[in-house]
């Protein structure tokens, strides 16, 4: 006996929510006489035809949007958002070898605020940014901001070991 799936037309467009043609699928009266061997095959393709419904279902339910193209607007968000996540993680490892820093200088009774190294760190920051089309004064700001609280850091480990 022939499943019943091979009689089924799956477009996503038709779909009323996300969950709906996996349901459908799961829903599904397959006679199971000489089915089993097939069954693996049968999962496989109903996983991906589950996975690409619920993209298709994703991308009609965005305010505004056909179905024809995914939204710009929510594209670009969710890359910010992802590179922002990237910047953050990347604030912390400098700030964990800050605090390395900040345990050998109040070791090594060394004064946190080292103006000739802000000063070089600072010019080559402002380089690398004008390379990556970004102005001198927010290169300054940023690093101004990030220096501030490497200072921060720093004298705190040293009031510590006092």
């Amino acid at each position: 006996m022939r499943s019943k799936i091979t009689n089924i037309a799956l477009k996503p467009v038709h779909l009323s929510s996300k969950q709906s043609v996996c349901q459908q699928v799961i829903l599904l009266n397959l006679p199971l006489k000489n089915q089993l061997m097939k069954l693996p095959n049968r999962v496989f393709v109903l996983s991906i035809v589950c996975l690409f419904s619920y993209g298709s279902a994703n991308a009609q339910s965005a305010p505004g949007n056909q179905g024809v193209t995914a939204n710009p607007l929510q594209i670009n968000r969710t890359k910010i958002d992802s590179i922002d996540k990237k910047l953050i993680a990347l604030l912390g490892e400098r700030e964990s070898v800050v605090k390395e820093i900040g345990l050998y200088k109040a070791k090594n009774n060394i004064p946190a605020l080292q103006a000739d190294r802000f000063k070089q760190v600072l010019e080559k920051a402002i380089e690398a940014g004008k390379q990556e089309g970004l102005s001198a004064t927010f290169i300054t700001e940023l690093m101004n901001a990030i220096h501030k609280e490497s200072l921060r850091i720093e004298d705190g480990i040293k009031a510590q070991k006092q």
